[in-house]
């Protein structure tokens, strides 16, 4: 006994200094990596320094000025003087434990881990209301655990140094709402019109709404987005006992009053779709910046005329979208409708609407890869799936013909025969690498009945102007702060090839062919070598025309927004002739290159020849 007790003696005492060594060692390691820490941590000062929000410039590809976002006075908020439905609101949607925290919330952290390790994914933030004033005050927007463990340090001495209402006051006074609005005061004015003070419970939650991520949930970009997140918020005030179902259901009733817009700038359509992009390159700014895009600033000008000039009232045709970008997806021009003040809803970007005839490219695309080509023949005639029988648009029948004939002419019977010839399932596998990724099966599918965007459609026919190559749209070249210092730049891409020699030459057969002779007339621009097609859908409810020249590809979409039928309007009308006037001005300064197309083989001439003198002595026969 004696020994065993002498082991047991010795073994505590090892297991004490073993203990002791341990917690010495986290000991250092946690002062270490507190020191790593706070070396360099900003000064106290920085939540004293005036509140002005960040100017962000835009500049065109060439360094023109575009327009300014942001850099307006913004006046503090102060708890004393919002209703008291702001602060709860924004709390319930931010951060329910804000008022009992340490300004890192120990509950909230683990939950965000347990819910992203589940879907293997970043789901969930667990950052308090203060790491967010910390973050937007004292921190640059970068993702490392320096950066994280200084956010929790500050957070914590903010907590002890001021009370919870001074710190939802410096928050609310300095987040970012969207559309270069830095402070809650500012947002209300941008998006209202009105104080904060004023503002009523359906606002607070729409403002709340913002904070999640203010771009994709901006009411005058995206309504349809807005209101779904501010009846969320609310439904989140129901679900924390904070207000009664009667009280939700009279927000939701209660509409809300979106200001428009002061300026009708019509390149505000394509700051609110890059914005998303920038936010991802450097985060929310939080310093004066200057941002180079893509855009032409003289190529939306004339894009912006261009629409201007053709749209036609009187022909109930009230509405019209604009892309156009080079060869490496970088969009040049982007009109998303006819007047940003009027409606910010971004037409070239947001609208799903059927592609009709324009959707043809790929399913002749996808007969050529399967052999095929332009002077193959097929018929012309009525053809049944089922219980459908789709017409033409002349609602009569040619006979045969060759595929480019098909083409030029926009044949609905010829487009569905090759669709079924080659399989519904090879033209969505065609259409995939286009772009097209949400395709079904239906009878329906080579006429373009399954709606898609101006932009992707636009960006669908991108290859055909780049020589085979893909490439996604995007809108920003470089982002620097205001003393020229670099933050981004996007680095050259590698564009893969997705169309042969041989299926392009093809296809440029057909689309040279639809603006030289067909339905496309109207865009051809003298002395140049173009392509393209028009796209029309049942009742005159949406016209397109795509085209392209050598590295620049542009779309135009004509229609009304509630879907109601344009009077006689076609793509080949003024689609068309929107078009011609915008490319005729982009390709000014561009060098007038040939787009390569498929020779016509000698024995298929031959046999056209022999047709003709045929045709010539049947006629001479009595």
């Amino acid at each position: 006994m004696t020994l065993n007790r002498k082991i047991l003696k010795r073994f505590a005492a090892r297991l004490s200094l073993f203990g002791a060594t341990v917690f010495y060692a986290l000991g250092m390691a946690v002062l270490t990596g507190a020191a790593f820490a706070s070396k360099d941590l900003p000064s106290a000062e920085t939540l004293w320094a005036p509140n002005r929000p960040v100017s962000v410039q835009i500049v065109d590809r060439y360094g023109r000025d575009v327009l300014v976002r942001g850099a307006s006075s913004a006046p503090k908020v102060k708890l004393t003087e919002l209703p008291a439905h702001v602060p709860a609101v924004v709390l319930a949607t931010e951060d329910k434990r804000f008022k009992t925290h340490i300004g890192v919330d120990p509950y909230g952290l683990i939950r965000a881990m347990t819910v992203n390790l589940k879907e293997r994914r970043y789901v969930q933030g667990g950052s308090t209301l203060t790491q967010q004033l910390t973050k937007n005050v004292f921190l640059t927007p970068d993702k490392t655990l320096r950066r994280k463990a200084q956010e929790m340090m500050i957070s914590i001495w903010l907590e002890q140094t001021f009370t919870k209402d001074e710190i939802l006051e410096m928050y609310l006074s300095r987040v970012y709402f969207g559309s270069g609005a830095w402070g809650l005061e500012a947002a209300s004015q941008t998006y209202l019109g009105k104080s904060s003070s004023d503002l009523s419970f359906s606002e607070s939650a729409m403002m709340a709404a913002l904070l999640k991520a203010p771009s994709r949930f901006n009411p005058t970009a995206h309504p349809d987005r807005a209101a779904k997140r501010t009846a969320l918020v609310i439904g989140l005030m129901v679900e924390q006992g904070l207000i009664s179902r009667e009280s939700q259901l009279n927000a939701l009733m209660n509409p809300i009053d979106i200001q428009r817009p002061q300026s009708d700038n019509s390149a505000q359509y394509f700051v609110d779709w890059m914005w998303d992009e920038l936010e991802l390159a450097i985060g929310t700014p939080v310093q004066d910046i200057v941002v180079q895009t893509t855009l032409d600033y003289d190529a939306q000008l004339t894009a912006n005329q261009a629409v201007a000039a053709h749209i036609d009232h009187k022909r109930h045709a009230s509405q019209a979208a604009l892309v156009s970008m080079d060869g490496t997806g970088g969009v040049m021009a982007m009109i998303g409708g006819l007047s940003y003040t009027d409606s910010q809803f971004n037409r070239a970007v947001q609208a799903e609407r059927q592609p009709g005839s324009a959707f043809k490219p790929f399913v002749y695309l996808a007969a050529f890869k399967a052999g095929l080509t332009p002077w193959d023949i097929r018929e012309d005639a009525p053809i049944e799936i089922g219980d459908w029988a789709p017409e033409n648009f002349t609602e009569d029948f040619k006979g045969a013909m060759r595929l480019e004939d098909a083409f030029r002419q926009s044949i609905n019977t010829v487009a569905v025969s090759l669709g079924e010839e080659v399989g519904r399932e090879a033209v969505i596998n065609t259409a995939r690498d286009f772009g097209f990724s949400d395709l079904k099966p239906l009878r329906s599918l080579s006429l373009g009945a399954q709606a898609t965007t101006p932009l992707k459609l636009t960006a669908a026919y991108l290859p055909f102007s780049n020589y085979g190559k893909t490439a996604e749209p995007y809108g920003i070249l470089s982002v620097s702060t205001a003393d020229g210092t670099p933050l981004y730049d996007r680095k050259p891409q590698n564009l893969p090839r997705i169309i042969t020699a041989q299926n392009l030459a093809h296809m440029n057969v057909l689309m040279t062919s639809a603006v030289s002779q067909g339905t496309g007339r109207r865009a051809a621009i003298s002395g140049r070598h173009l392509a393209g097609k028009t796209g029309t859908t049942n009742d005159f409810k949406d016209a397109w025309f795509v085209g392209y020249a050598p590295d620049i590809v542009t779309g135009v979409w004509v229609g009304n927004d509630d879907y109601t039928s344009m009077k006689g309007i076609t793509g080949g009308t003024i689609p068309a002739m929107i078009w011609h006037d915008y490319m005729d001005s982009a390709l000014e300064t561009m060098p007038k290159t040939k787009l390569p197309v498929s020779s016509e083989p000698v024995w298929r001439k031959q046999e056209k020849v022999l047709d003709a003198l045929l045709n010539d002595i049947e006629d001479a026969l009595p």
